[in-house]
């Protein structure tokens, strides 16, 4: 079973359905949404915008037709589309999976050229069958896109006389003709494997340098649920050092280069309560999304022509456990008038990292946490069109109350994440700065009762705000507030026709801002969709 994180007990269906729409709503709904879960359900689907297309003429390449049985990659070959030349508008990959019978959540990866283009997990089917699909903006990998590649896909999965699940995927890239996107990379690195660790080498023009990490705590141990984790001498099941703190940091030859606060990541079996998560997913469990460091201001230095170590790492992580996942692609734009630029990096500045966990013991156990970390990076390049200067400053903070009781029936979590960056750019004509302030957050518990009645009360949150300024005035904008909610209870310890599941849970994800405005709301009850509704 999955770990639980804990609150009291549901008292029915209709208690749920009332709560979320009021008692005429939940009468209304009576005929539709039966007393508990079923043998099937709605498809999982998201709040998620779809990606837009251009209406233009568009070529379609398909990268994978693979069950996954076991731990067995999928490899393929990719080549690239004809009829649609090699600079595309927008370059957009769909998977559409399906699955049925018994089957727990899998987390899989999508390689072409060894690029990581996409990272997901899988929901929990029923026993009927589910169908989904994904649906991702994947044009920032044209370069990797515009020659033949090897493909590889793995979903790790396990297949025996309980869980019966195959996962079958077919995954295509549709590339859409016309003007090519702005600001699309020039060129798409992966990092190479050598004695020394992994290195990079970079174009030696490249003007602007982007990392991006596709960073997650997996497989099923304490490190996918690392915001639990409690130090000595805390009463709990899952330990680390210095408790709930993570951290992933990017060092190049041993410089601390960047550093970012990771997503906190539900799975479709998190919180040990599948029935919050089999229509709607929490925020990107099907397309997780890596974090950016922009390694601009090390320019001056990878422009040299030789490899450089680079180094992913997770602060926190008790020593020699594992549990994390970090690929990392590097995105590079080069000068386009010159072959070689030169500069320097001018300043590195970090804080100590501040952490500071309290245990309080009690009835109620509870360790209070307070962490956070700022760096501050500047560099220079020489370039065709002058000196180009570049800082960077990111500050983290994490704050989180864990409470539970002795033999964790009862085990609740209200924790926030702040990543807060401010990129300036300045050198011929006005400066830029990009001001992106992400918030997430965390709001829930589970209690079992005497009774085994599991329940799960939960809220999730995902929230951004980017601004860019030229020379102080704004130019764009945009706000995101992805927010998840669920509650759902069933007994354990008995068959799976005898849990007498219940549970609601809903979706609203709001994106406005210069570019305009999406707003959708989604609500289940006992995995009957019952709301859907678009408000821009």
């Amino acid at each position: 079973m999955r770990r639980r994180i804990v609150m009291s007990m549901l008292a029915g269906a209709t208690l749920l359905a009332s709560a979320l729409f009021g008692t005429g709503a939940a009468d209304a709904q009576a005929a539709d949404v039966p007393a508990e879960f079923g043998t099937d359900w709605h498809d999982p689907v998201t709040a998620a915008p779809p990606v837009e297309r251009p209406h233009t003429k568009s070529c379609q390449v398909t990268l994978a037709d693979a069950q996954f049985r076991d731990f067995t990659p999928y490899r393929g070959a990719y080549t690239p589309p004809q009829g649609c030349g090699d600079r595309w508008s927008k370059v957009v990959l769909r998977l559409d999976g399906k699955v049925k019978g018994r089957q727990y959540d899998r987390l899989g990866y999508l390689h072409v050229g060894g690029v990581e283009i996409l990272r997901t997990s899988t929901p929990e089917p029923s026993p009927d069958g589910i169908a989904w699909h994904v649906e991702k903006d994947v044009t920032r990998y044209s370069d990797t896109f515009r020659s033949p590649q090897n493909v590889e896909m793995l979903i790790g999965n396990v297949v025996d006389d309980t869980y019966t699940g195959v996962i079958d995927v077919h995954v295509t890239l549709t590339f859409s003709a016309g003007r090519p996107a702005e600001r699309t990379p020039d060129r798409v690195l992966t990092l190479a494997d050598t004695p020394g660790g992994t290195t990079l080498t970079t174009p030696r023009n490249s003007e602007r340098i982007v990392a991006e990490v596709y960073a997650t705590g997996s497989g099923g141990g304490c490190e996918e649920f690392w915001y639990l984790t409690v130090a000595d001498p805390a009463s709990y099941s899952c330990k680390a050092d210095h408790g709930p703190y993570r951290e992933v940091q990017i060092k190049v030859d041993g410089q601390l280069a960047g550093i970012a606060a990771p997503f906190p990541n539900v799975w479709t079996g998190g919180w040990s309560n599948p029935f919050l998560w089999y229509v709607i997913p929490a925020p990107g469990a099907f397309d997780v999304r890596p974090i950016a460091y922009d390694l601009t201001p090390f320019a001056g230095l990878l422009d040299d022509g030789r490899p450089h170590r680079v180094e992913v790492s997770v602060v926190g992580v008790p020593a020699g456990q594992s549990g994390w996942s970090a690929p990392v692609n590097v995105l590079v734009w080069q000068d386009a008038h010159r072959s070689h630029l030169t500069g320097a990096l001018t300043g590195n500045r970090a804080t100590d990292i501040a952490n500071s966990s309290v245990y309080t013991p009690g009835s109620e156990n509870r360790v209070n946490t307070e962490a956070g970390h700022r760096l501050t990076v500047s560099g220079y390049l020489d370039t065709s069109h002058g000196r180009v200067t570049t800082t960077v400053t990111r500050t983290l903070a994490n704050t989180s109350v864990h409470r539970w009781t002795d033999g964790e029936n009862t085990d609740g979590l209200d924790a926030t994440w702040t990543d807060d960056q401010t990129v300036t750019v300045g050198g011929h004509g006005p400066a830029r700065t990009t001001h992106t302030d992400r918030t997430y957050t965390m709001n829930g518990a589970t209690t079992v009762g005497a009774d085994d009645r599991l329940r799960t009360v939960l809220t999730l949150g995902d929230r951004a705000s980017v601004v860019e300024l030229r020379d102080g005035r704004r130019t764009a904008w945009s706000r995101l507030d992805d927010t998840y909610s669920g509650d759902a209870a069933y007994t354990i310890n008995v068959p799976r026709d005898q849990r007498h599941a219940v549970g609601t849970s809903s979706e609203r994800y709001r994106l406005y801002g210069s570019d305009g405005c999406y707003d959708r709301s989604l609500t289940t009850v006992q995995g009957v969709l019952t709301e859907d509704r678009e408000r821009c």
